[in-house]
């Protein structure tokens, strides 16, 4: 079962945002004309958490939000176990739980790493990085990306050996990927066929992802397009990595703390 945290939290600061003002208004001038001092406990406890969470909302909704790294579809980029900072902000101001923008500033951009709602079942944050923007046209071809005709380039850097989510040690090739001058590290699969996609266009209003692990990776190759509403905010950089399958002495991926993302 998927929670939606940001209904649940913005229900919270609304009850107790009421209970505080109704006990303000209504039951303090009463105590104080009694002279009674001693909070009832609902309205105690109403009082106390609405200013913490009240914050928490704001910040979440408008500024930062975290989020952890569940799968391993971006990697070498971002890891299972990274915990990264997402900026809410950068594509436009959304009012939260409805989601609408009211202020835009500026538009995901080609190289990008973004989460967004799952098109398939919006109760779903996805990350992946933005390899089409509206009207542009896409080619996958033995696994190389060509933007409007243009090829991306590609250039070995080494052979890996990675664990996939189903536990299978598989050998690798990690190459750096020039993306309009953004360049990053991807993973791919020697011996994975190359399944090929010819002249897709983006549609208006949408954006077209890609994972940089290539051949592991469920993204707009096998379930389409993102629409623009979906588009949560843009991933900043990682505050925390845990390593849950190593060692307790090196759990902590230390070497990955406040990294930029790119």
């Amino acid at each position: 079962m998927n929670f939606d945290f940001e209904l649940i939290l913005f229900y919270a600061t609304l009850i107790s945002g009421v209970l505080s003002l109704f006990d303000i208004v209504l039951l303090a001038p009463a105590r104080k004309k009694a002279k009674v001092e001693k909070l009832p406990m609902l309205m105690d406890y109403a009082r106390s958490f609405f200013p913490v969470l009240l914050t928490v909302f704001l910040l979440r909704s408008f500024l930062y939000e975290p989020f952890r790294i569940p799968t391993g579809s971006l990697k070498p980029t971002l890891l299972v176990g990274d915990f990264i900072l997402v900026n809410k902000f950068d594509y436009g101001v959304r009012l939260p739980v409805v989601h609408t923008k009211i202020f835009n500033w500026k538009e995901p951009e080609r190289g990008d790493i973004v989460v967004f709602r799952y098109p398939v079942d919006p109760s779903i944050d996805l990350i992946k990085r933005v390899i089409g923007l509206p009207g542009d046209h896409i080619d996958y071809i033995n696994k190389v990306i060509y933007v409007n005709g243009k090829k991306v380039s590609q250039e070995f850097q080494k052979d890996v050996k990675d664990i996939n989510e189903q536990g299978n040690l598989l050998d690798l090739v990690q190459k750096q990927e020039n993306f309009f001058g953004i360049r990053h590290a991807i993973y791919q699969n020697p011996i994975d066929v190359s399944y090929d996609y010819h002249d897709i266009v983006v549609p208006s209003g949408m954006y077209f992802m890609m994972g940089d692990n290539r051949d592991d990776s469920l993204d707009s190759r096998f379930w389409g397009f993102v629409p623009e509403k979906n588009i949560v905010g843009k991933a900043n950089f990682t505050w925390m990595s845990w390593n849950a399958n190593d060692g307790w002495l090196h759990k902590i991926r230390w070497n990955r703390i406040a990294k930029s993302i790119y």
